[in-house]
């Protein structure tokens, strides 16, 4: 009776299996599979901020902006995904700048801009949308909203709510005005606050490789992969560093595919569309 009853239980389970949810197939990075899903689930804010999401790192930027925006506009400003929704928005307005002819660019970036601005007036304390921003500020030109004296005006937020941001944002900054000593000593800074950190690492490596000093940053790429052997963001970070400096491409174009056929990879690893685009910028697709 026991065996039959252990045999029913087993069927039953196969017959009966629950469901797997949207948010434990988007975490899979199975992003097509939980564009599935959600379409079969409720529309309420926070579905359509991951079906968001989900678009975005397939690379469709302009479904990923109606959602978002749906989203965005059905959650209310006190609720707890308020901000993230907005620096999701922020991201897939930018990503249809980037992607956009001149004429909708501007406009696209500006909206960019001011999702993420309006993700951090609803929470001060939303890093992801501190750092979106800082970006936005030294990358976007003036016209639409840009500048390094904004992006340094961040710098006493980043100091309350990310310490270690704070001296990246400050190295990013050193880098640009060609101060490479004190941006050096601000990488080197964060690795000794943040220890235990891969990515603080690959940052130094990176560096390093488009100061030239190939040989340090093949030392740091070294160490990156002691401390996180099976980590695919080292692969994509040492490709980046190889095809911004035109050399090692063979080796770039290796390891973009090694990327891309990572079973491992997170939503916090750079999407395979954006791995691609890099290798298409490597001769390799």
């Amino acid at each position: 009776m026991i065996l039959i009853a252990v045999v029913s239980y087993v069927v039953t389970g196969i017959l009966y299996a629950v469901p797997t949810s949207p948010a434990t197939l988007y975490n899979r990075t199975e992003y097509a599979a939980a564009v599935a899903a959600l379409n079969q689930s409720d529309p309420n804010a926070g579905n359509l901020e991951l079906l968001g999401q989900c678009w975005f790192m397939l690379g469709d930027f302009k479904k990923a902006t109606d959602a978002l925006e749906r989203a965005a506009a059905m959650a209310p400003p006190d609720s707890m995904n308020a901000s993230m929704i907005q620096t999701w928005l922020g991201r897939a307005w930018g990503r249809r700048a980037e992607t956009s002819f001149a004429l909708l660019a501007a406009g696209y970036a500006t909206k960019s801009r001011q999702a993420f601005e309006k993700a951090l007036q609803l929470n001060p304390g939303n890093a992801d949308a501190l750092g979106d921003l800082f970006d936005f500020y030294m990358d976007a030109p003036a016209l639409i909203g840009g500048g390094i004296d904004k992006a340094a005006g961040l710098l006493p937020q980043f100091d309350k709510y990310d310490p270690v941001g704070a001296i990246l944002a400050q190295a990013r900054i050193d880098e640009r005005k060609k101060q490479f000593a004190g941006a050096e000593a601000d990488l080197r800074r964060a690795i000794e606050v943040g220890p235990g950190k891969v990515g603080l690492v690959l940052n130094l490596a990176q560096f390093l490789s488009r100061r030239g000093r190939y040989e340090e940053s093949e030392k740091a790429f070294r160490q990156a992969s002691n401390m996180a052997p099976d980590s695919p963001r080292i692969l994509y970070a040492r490709a980046d560093s190889y095809i911004g400096a035109r050399r090692n491409l063979d080796q770039a174009r290796d390891l973009l595919k090694k990327y891309l056929a990572a079973t491992s990879l997170t939503p916090d690893d750079p999407p395979r569309w954006q791995a691609l685009n890099l290798l298409k910028k490597a001769g390799g697709a």
